[in-house]
């Protein structure tokens, strides 16, 4: 048997607040193969991030992960700092959200660009400048010769957007994490850029963990998927299973607030409520006070999550209503 690339074991993250401690992510578990599209929704503050950053090892001074996280058979989270700074930016790369604040903009891009592959493939700085346009080529930045040596703020967010991606992929990684990777483009930019990853995917081989808001990337990108709320895992599965036969009533939610061009004229359906406060989660299902499916059991127990028998592929949920109930809502959002 193969072994996964990644592969995560309850990871939780916590941060030290002057209210107490703050549990961000609690229990994500999921594994991943080469080659392979993991994709990681649900709305803003719901954990996607920070899951990730904590793999990185970039958490913020008062932030701490639990758990494992083994890449190849090492674990992340224990790794010493001078073991995970090979590791990072040479076999695991990350896009961040904003490509403006992620480059240096007192530095050119070819600066930027030359130092990640003299620090982690000792290349000379004119093989490494040589290497460098050939990437931005890849990416089809024009005439990337001469634009290589211009600073951040002469690029439009579209094309910065294509250097994060350009110099996430010097060192040809095991794994890229694309956080947020189309955020702030327009449709026509964030179509080349999904197209971009799908090519650079194909011809490296190269495993995509995927964090999004947007079910349109993913349903075009994605393996699996699995649905965040409040720092949990309501929903986990592949990708068919999770836009066709959704069993969360969270998934149901966030699949009705999305534009569709076949119902003109009709309203958007949005979940009600805001997210929960992170520092006081309901004690039952974080989604309860929002679920329009909710009884008592779902305010005062929490939902373990478990496989859904009768599945062809494993599809785990965390929900006390029965799935002929859920599927009975999810027949009428999704027709």
């Amino acid at each position: 048997m193969n072994q996964k690339l990644i592969e995560i074991d309850d990871l939780t993250v916590k941060f030290n607040t002057p209210d107490g401690a703050v549990t961000a992510v609690n229990g994500l578990s999921f594994a991943l193969e080469r080659g392979q599209t993991f994709g990681i929704v649900g709305e803003s503050g719901s954990g996607k991030s920070q899951s990730m950053l904590a793999l990185m090892g970039l958490l913020a001074a008062n932030g701490r992960a639990g758990g494992r996280a083994l890449f190849n058979g090492e674990d992340l989270l224990s790794m010493p700092a001078s073991r995970l700074n090979r590791i990072r930016g040479n076999r695991i790369a990350m896009i961040f959200q904003d490509p403006m604040t992620s480059l240096n903009p007192y530095l050119t891009v070819e600066r930027q660009m030359t130092e990640v592959l003299e620090l982690h493939k000792g290349l000379t700085r004119r093989s490494a400048l040589s290497l460098a346009i050939q990437t931005l080529e890849q990416v089809r930045i024009p005439d990337a010769a001469r634009r290589i040596r211009m600073y951040p703020h002469e690029f439009s967010g579209g094309m910065r957007q294509r250097i994060m991606i350009a110099m996430a992929l010097l060192c040809q990684p095991d794994l890229l994490i694309a956080d947020e990777p189309t955020t702030a483009l327009d449709v026509t930019v964030q179509a080349q850029t999904m197209a971009l990853l799908r090519e650079l995917q194909r011809d490296f081989g190269t495993a995509i963990i995927l964090i999004t808001h947007d079910l349109g990337v993913v349903a075009g990108l994605c393996d699996q998927v699995m649905v965040l709320y409040g720092g949990r895992i309501m929903e986990q599965g592949s990708a068919e299973h999770v836009f066709y036969r959704p069993t969360h009533p969270y998934t149901l939610g966030l699949l009705g607030a999305v534009p569709k061009l076949d119902h003109e004229g009709e309203r958007l359906v949005a979940i009600p409520g805001v997210p929960p406060n992170m520092a006081r989660l309901p004690a039952g299902c974080p989604f309860s006070e929002r679920c329009p499916l909710a009884n008592e059991r779902c305010v005062t127990e929490r939902p373990p999550l478990v496989a859904v028998a009768g599945q062809d592929a494993a599809v785990l949920r965390a929900c006390h209503r029965d799935i002929a109930e859920v599927a009975r809502q999810a027949e009428a959002v999704l027709s």
